[in-house]
């Protein structure tokens, strides 16, 4: 029997995963705008307020005057410009801060009124042990374009990212098997299969799209469905050891997010046909057409992003559909669990 206080808990659950899913979208927009390397400090305990005057701004420029990223590509950029990207930065900092507070408080009080139950508190206590090592993953990602090659790893992005998408999932799957009961009927076992196969492709084509990001490699091979004319670019396996081609050549790359994505494309519309023709639940039927109906716009938007080479706004859409997918994949895949299942 679901209890009274699960309600309020799962309600904070959801308001702190969407500030965290805003807060990926913004982290995306910071990497677009190459804003990410303009702080060049991490105060994690005092960093709370902006520069405050003339003299603070001038000491912020000053820092960054010094880093790879001011020397090699930006030089003679002006205070005016800097602010533009210090901004981005220090908003998706700040945002960062503002979950923790947002889940520690409510979670503290939440516990003292006793609302929290032996079964419940290790669930947070893990989120909020991986929300501390998402902010220390992050500065540990800017650090690496703060010393020679003014450019974050692209796999120090990805682990950021991928530590983002564990912690949004969790937090839905926390808070969904606080209001959502499982299904009284056992759900059809082939589907039940197929919606873990779909989530894990969401994710592994999330994760590929991280390192498009951190290697730009969506600025080459511009056209669709073809790369430089053919389905299979050459110079895909340049790289020695072969390996190191699936995270480091821009052309292997490119090709892996694009075979991923249309593999992952072709995975959701056959589970939506297959979901079609079985006995599902309204909830399992409804997450199964609100995911057929992002990932056919994520499509569109992924395509076009190539198209016309990576503009800003429409590369921001597109990582904030691969969002929406995936927390359309987790509520799908917890709408499938088997009778009397405890989330």
């Amino acid at each position: 029997m679901m209890s009274t206080h699960h309600k309020p808990i799962a309600a904070w659950l959801f308001i702190v995963s969407a500030m965290v899913f805003f807060m990926v979208v913004l982290g995306g927009v910071t990497r677009l705008t190459e804003s990410g390397l303009s702080m060049v400090n991490w105060h994690p305990v005092t960093g709370w307020l902006p520069p405050m005057g003339q003299a603070e701004w001038d000491a912020v420029f000053s820092a960054y005057r010094k880093s790879p990223e001011y020397l090699k590509v930006n030089h003679g950029m002006s205070l005016a410009d800097f602010k533009t990207i210090f901004w981005y930065e220090f908003l998706h900092r700040l945002l960062g801060r503002l979950i923790g507070v947002a889940f520690f408080i409510p979670m503290v009080v939440f516990w003292i009124k006793g609302w929290i139950d032996r079964r419940l508190a290790p669930k947070l206590i893990g989120l909020f042990v991986l929300g501390g090592l998402q902010g220390v993953l992050g500065w540990y990602m800017v650090k690496s374009g703060l010393v020679d090659r003014p450019d974050v790893s692209q796999y120090r992005l990805a682990a950021h990212l991928g530590l983002a998408l564990v912690i949004l999932a969790a937090m839905l799957w926390v808070a969904l098997g606080l209001v959502r009961p499982a299904p009284a009927i056992a759900p059809d076992q082939g589907l039940k299969k197929a919606v873990w196969v779909v989530l894990s492709l969401i994710t592994v084509t999330a994760l590929s799209g991280a390192f498009v990001a951190g290697l730009d490699a969506g600025h080459i091979y511009n056209t669709f469905p073809l790369m430089d004319g053919g389905f299979v670019p050459d110079g895909m396996f340049d790289l020695s050891p072969v390996y190191l081609n699936f995270f480091e050549n821009i052309t292997t790359v490119q090709f892996d997010h694009r075979i991923l994505a249309e593999a992952t494309f072709v995975a959701i519309m056959v589970f939506w046909w297959r979901a079609g023709r079985a006995a599902l639940t309204p909830a399992q039927a409804l997450a199964s057409k609100a995911l057929a109906l992002v990932a056919m716009v994520q499509v569109g938007l992924g395509i076009a992003t190539l198209l016309l080479v990576v503009p800003v706004p429409l590369a921001a859409l597109h990582q904030t559909g691969a969002l929406v997918l995936l927390c359309i994949g987790v509520w799908l895949a917890h709408e499938f669990r088997n009778p009397g299942a405890k989330s």
